[in-house]
């Protein structure tokens, strides 16, 4: 039996959701562990763009049962819309889709904070999507939250009259911004009692009958490995662990569930907001990756910032995650240019790094280090087969195996789900 933990090792955005989709048709269930809506999967089907927000890109396969774990948080009109869209492009949720009742709300009150607070910061702003992310994970801290189970507790609403009152008075009294009216909040649980609570239940339980039968399960993370709120670049992070450990706390599993360990990377970098990046491009270099790679984010529509492969940055995520595999994204993007560079160590007051700093400052002070890479002719979209890979393809995809100390065991050539290259059958 083989499980397996599939995590984004970069700013987050390195083709997740592709991924999944590619390894679901191999597995028995996908299960998503944390994060929220302010994760963007864009997949494209047959040609056709679909974009998911909360639910698992499993989705997409008859009979992959797709699971939302206690570790992740939910929108009601969100999930809703994503939840018809699917219903309306003919894919089918009833008895696929099951949602921990243990997972954490998002309220009008948090999107209506998030957003204050991030305008208030002006110049200083981390680069929040206003999703509500960090207040909802706050209040699951605070023991204020308000979970799926909780629509039915007999003092939801005493529990809410008492957010609302709080929130309010932040807003009104701190950031002078708009009030939210009990109203908003009523509509919102309605909406979630209506459409979203039929699809609650113990996922940690099914999971556990699951592994007990011996079907192959595949743990979701969203975002990537440098936005951790514990091993990323503090505090220009999301709010949730995205680490590979956090699959066992944000599912209820046991430590020992995987099998494998699973790094999403692209060919090179990118980064939504603010922070700190080492190898971002000003150039025509960056604008190149930006234009062929699309890089916009599927969430909030933001350019990404592009910059050359941060070994140092992947070599962290390696580490950090335990990881078995690396799986190399975006490599057709690469296709044309004369010169290809990794960033192998920082420099910083002199010295060489060969770690990520523990301060956001010192990162954004280091200088990358390259080692420089001939580029190659042709192209490699849409490539299946290691033997159609140019030589020099093959070898920068053996110095970020030999750097980062962990083996390449597939590339994406494409946006489409055939446009995959399987490098080892340890995911099949």
């Amino acid at each position: 039996m083989t499980n397996i933990v599939a995590v984004g090792i970069q700013w987050g955005d390195e083709g997740k959701g592709k991924i999944v989709d590619v390894i679901a048709p191999h597995m028995n269930i996908v299960a998503r562990f944390q994060g929220g809506p302010n994760a963007g999967h864009t997949l494209v089907v047959g040609g056709k763009k679909i974009v998911l927000h909360h639910i698992p890109s499993g989705i997409l396969h008859a009979g992959v049962k797709c699971f939302i774990g206690n570790g992740t948080i939910l929108e009601a009109q969100g999930i809703v819309e994503e939840m018809d869209s699917l219903t309306q492009a003919g894919f089918d949720i009833e008895g696929q889709l099951f949602i921990s009742e243990r997972t954490h709300l998002i309220m009008p009150y948090h999107i209506a904070l998030d957003k204050a607070r991030e305008q208030s910061k002006g110049k200083a702003k981390i680069g929040t999507t206003g999703c509500g992310i960090g207040p909802t994970y706050e209040d699951k801290a605070a023991r204020r939250g308000i979970r799926l189970a909780d629509l039915s507790a007999k003092n939801i609403e005493e529990r809410l009259t008492n957010n609302l009152e709080y929130y309010n008075f932040m807003l009104r009294e701190y950031y002078k911004a708009p009030e939210v009216d009990m109203a908003d909040v009523q509509a919102s649980l309605a909406l979630l009692r209506d459409r979203v609570l039929p699809f609650s239940a113990n996922v940690s339980a099914l999971l556990h009958a699951a592994e007990q039968q011996g079907q192959r399960l595949l743990y979701e993370g969203a975002q990537g490995l440098m936005l951790d709120t514990d091993h990323g670049t503090y505090p220009f992070v999301t709010s949730s662990n995205t680490v590979a450990g956090s699959a066992m706390a944000g599912l209820g599993v046991g430590a020992l569930s995987a099998t494998e360990i699973v790094g999403i990377a692209k060919a090179y970098c990118t980064r939504v907001g603010s922070g700190p990046f080492p190898t971002e491009l000003f150039d025509e270099t960056g604008t190149f990756l930006a234009e062929k790679g699309h890089e916009f984010g599927a969430t909030t529509g933001r350019a990404r910032r592009t910059g050359w492969f941060d070994a140092v940055a992947v070599r962290h995520a390696v580490q950090v995650n335990g990881l078995t595999g690396l799986i190399i994204t975006k490599l057709d993007v690469l296709d044309g240019l004369k010169e290809i560079k990794l960033c192998t160590s920082y420099e910083l007051n002199g010295e060489t790094l060969n770690h990520v700093p523990a301060l956001a400052q010192d990162m954004n002070d280091s200088k990358a280090i390259y080692q420089s890479f001939a580029g190659w002719e042709g192209s490699t979209y849409g490539l299946t087969s290691p033997d159609d890979l140019p030589k020099e393809a093959q070898a920068l995809l053996d110095a970020i195996s030999q750097i980062c100390d962990c083996p390449v065991v597939m590339l994406s050539t494409g946006p489409d789900r055939d446009h995959v290259m399987w490098l080892s059958d340890t995911l099949k």
